[in-house]
């Protein structure tokens, strides 16, 4: 009867051992075959770290792909997010405003996939945002989508968030959405790359985004001290959703500037972003938060 015991508790450990780990999943490259007009000979992805915060930091990125977090059946409430962190498109900052993002909304029952896309202004980049970095968003979506059932999301529950220069490509994704080609060759490609809802977090080249009534509703947060094009064009922005009557939320924190994401230790109102973006995710999805 002991041995039983010990053999049921080490059965135990191990499936503890595997769900904790099993949050996430290994990346998914965006094309199986190579992405379109990547640089062939690019080389390989370079990852540094900053060491004031410890933060990785990834730049030569030619092989775009998802990183999956995704719940547990019983704990999934079926919407599905892709986050396109920031970097200035230079570089993508993947862990405050990635991977940390990611496992928030995973232990929060939100399925979430941390995206690497191409980058417009690395050295030597041939790269542009709208011709590359928006298209890598608008595939994962299409990606996620075409596993919807699979992951156990909701295919009409799936959005974006970005994080400055990405807060712009997650913005342009529901900018230049498409409905997908029955007749493409590639199935991926039968699927919608409309958002349904889009969370802007102190996103860059706001002067870019130009909203229309297909417009999704949108979640937009920063700092009152960033930079004067992002925290006006914010307030600017959320003028123009209410204009339209397209549902809209907005955050700016009073002692909160550029980039802050989400780091072990934050302190402060802006520390608790995540659960106004949480919330506000149940509520455009009409999801009890019980």
């Amino acid at each position: 009867m002991k041995n039983s015991k010990n053999v049921l508790f080490i059965v135990f450990i191990m499936m503890q051992i595997y769900t904790a780990n099993a949050q996430q999943l290994p990346a998914i490259s965006l094309w199986s075959e190579g992405a379109p007009g990547t640089k062939p000979d690019g080389g390989e992805e370079i990852a540094r770290i900053y060491k004031p915060t410890g933060d990785h930091v990834i730049s030569n990125v030619h092989n775009p792909s998802i990183t999956p977090y995704i719940p547990s059946g019983e704990n999934a409430t079926g919407i599905a997010i892709v986050i396109a962190p920031g970097g200035g498109h230079r570089e993508i900052w993947i862990d405050h405003e990635g991977y940390n993002v990611a496992k928030r909304l995973y232990e929060n029952g939100i399925a979430a996939f941390v995206l690497k896309y191409r980058l417009a202004k690395d050295t030597n980049s041939t790269y542009t945002v709208e011709g590359h970095s928006v298209k890598d968003m608008l595939r994962a979506i299409k990606l996620v989508r075409s596993h919807a059932s699979e992951w156990n999301i909701d295919p009409d529950k799936i959005g974006v968030i970005g994080f400055s220069a990405g807060g712009e490509v997650a913005a342009l994704a529901d900018m230049y959405e498409d409905s997908g080609s029955s007749d493409a060759n590639d199935p991926v490609e039968t699927f919608s790359s409309k958002p349904n809802f889009q969370a802007l977090i102190y996103p860059g080249s706001i002067n870019k985004i130009v909203l229309s009534g297909k417009s999704s509703p949108a979640f937009i947060l920063g700092g009152f001290h960033d930079r004067e094009g992002i925290s006006k064009g914010m307030a600017e922005l959320y003028s123009k959703f209410k204009e339209l009557n397209i549902p809209v939320e907005l955050h700016i924190y009073a002692n909160a500037g550029h980039g802050f994401g989400i780091r072990p230790g934050d302190k402060g109102a802006s520390s608790k972003w995540p659960e106004a973006l949480i919330a506000w995710l149940y509520d455009v999805n009409k999801i009890s938060g019980d």
